[in-house]
């Protein structure tokens, strides 16, 4: 199949018209930014549609509308079901969101809480996997922009991801936090409407029977319930979608902003919402055979599979809706990140009497790093997006535990914390290129588990809560 549906001419036309929408709004946003906490987090004054918004759409990634269906082709049901799974990382931090706000009504990033509930160099660990996973998304992000204009368009892949992340990075740039949560308000809309009619038209275009007596056919094993590789990835997506919120500080930064009491009912709805998005973009690519797309790359499935159906405008309707998937999730990324180097790493190690003032100027240089260094590991485009994201499973499970354990029971100690995500990793890593990435995160979250319990009965410490609201 001829992967182009788009004309160059569109796709550039596209491309500057939400570039320049994305960016002007984020300018007019963010001339009411006159402080830190107005830049960072919104002002901590984020209401429920907002909240739910922001929280649902960011969680809508460049995985949600390219890696599911890419799993999907390559694990079937499972494939949908398990990336599905991933909603529980939402609905779980939901009440910890408001157990985050609690603690720490005036806190600024995850990495605050660490540093706080277990000393330096629990933090340290805590720091190193999260900017390996931070960079491990934005990469995958801007890979994502780059095989979406060259799936739909003909354009080089350096095009693409050169564009989203030259957008997100300016209107990020100029509105802070505030851009980001509005942004992604209707980005939201724009995808909740897109999902909706690929997944109408694929049902009454092509038809269930249809694409069941297709992959019975040609790839039963993608209907085989008892698939092991595919029931592995399952439980590991379970405990990467869970380890990727609950460490992550796009999240903790949600908490902080999301005015009081406000938290736990826009995580809950909006991982209700978010469960069934997997389950709809994955299912587009059972029906690859019965369309006859064949792609040249798993992970362009899902694009090729919705222009196939819609056609050529509706490629365009495609393109808008995919490109809106990986703005809302980058431009969280970019703020949140930022937002730990300048915080943690630059007050944190590097200058600690660093008024809010130079903060401020810190947070905006650190953005337009994070862009360049993500451009530049963007550009030989190393592996798939389902590839590199379950690499980073290896990381984020590692932090469950100690995050579970350091929000909720005094006892755990920082070497424990620390022990648990550095080796928790290690042996997460070692299962991903010994036995393959279905397995990372689980064996990852599991030692990290092990660890922490042993930390538990070895040494006991009764930590005082109110050391967090310093």
């Amino acid at each position: 199949m001829n992967s182009v549906v788009i004309s160059t001419e569109w796709a550039f036309t596209i491309l500057l018209a939400f570039g320049v929408l994305w960016v002007a709004f984020g300018w007019w946003l963010g001339r009411s930014n006159k402080s830190l906490d107005d830049f960072m987090l919104a002002g901590r004054n984020v209401g429920f549609a907002f909240a739910s918004a922001t929280a649902m759409a960011t969680w809508i990634t460049s995985n949600t509308t390219l890696v599911a269906p890419q799993l999907t082709y390559q694990f079937g049901i499972w494939g949908m079901v398990g990336y599905s799974m991933a909603a529980l990382g939402l609905l779980l931090f939901a009440p910890m969101a408001q157990r985050i706000k609690a603690l720490m009504p005036h806190g600024h990033t995850c990495g605050d809480f660490i540093r706080m509930r277990y000393g330096f160099w629990a933090w340290i660990v805590f720091l190193i996997v999260s900017l390996f996973y931070a960079f491990g998304w934005l990469v995958s992000l801007g890979m994502a922009g780059g095989i979406l204009l060259s799936a739909l368009s003909g354009l080089d892949y350096h095009i693409g991801m050169t564009a989203i992340l030259v957008i997100c990075v300016c209107y990020t740039l100029l509105g802070g936090l505030k851009a980001v949560i509005a942004t992604d308000f209707v980005q939201t809309i724009i995808i909740l409407s897109g999902v909706v009619l690929i997944a109408y038209i694929g049902i009454t275009e092509v038809g269930l029977d249809t694409i069941h007596s297709t992959v019975s056919e040609e790839s039963p094993q993608l209907l085989n319930l008892l698939f092991p590789a595919a029931i592995m990835f399952l439980f590991n997506n379970v405990f990467f979608g869970i380890g990727e919120i609950f460490h992550s500080n796009v999240w903790w930064s949600r908490a902080f902003a999301f005015k009081e009491k406000i938290g736990k009912r826009a995580f809950l709805l909006s991982g209700m919402l978010w469960m069934p998005i997997p389950i709809v973009t994955g299912f587009a690519a059972l029906a690859a055979s019965s369309l006859n797309v064949y792609p040249p790359s798993a992970d362009m499935i899902g694009p090729l599979i919705a222009a196939k159906l819609l056609g050529k405008i509706g490629a365009i309707f495609v393109f808008i809706v995919v490109f809106s998937a990986l703005a809302s999730s980058l431009d969280s990324l970019l703020a949140a990140t930022s937002d730990l180097i300048t915080k943690d790493i630059y007050k944190g190690l590097i200058n600690k009497q660093a008024d809010k003032q130079k903060l401020f100027k810190i947070s905006k240089y650190s953005i337009l790093i994070l862009g360049v260094i993500t451009w530049i590991l963007c550009l030989p485009k190393m592996t798939t997006l389902g590839a590199l994201l379950n690499f980073t499973g290896a990381f984020v499970a590692s932090t469950i535990w100690p995050i579970v354990f350091g929000l909720y029971y005094r006892r755990l100690n920082g070497v424990g914390a620390a022990l648990a995500m550095a080796l928790g990793t290690s042996c997460g890593l070692l299962a991903y290129w010994l036995v393959g990435f279905y397995v990372a995160a689980l064996t990852s979250c599991l030692v990290s588990l092990v660890i922490c319990l042993f930390a538990l009965v070895l040494k006991d410490q009764k930590f005082e809560w109110k050391d967090l609201q310093q």
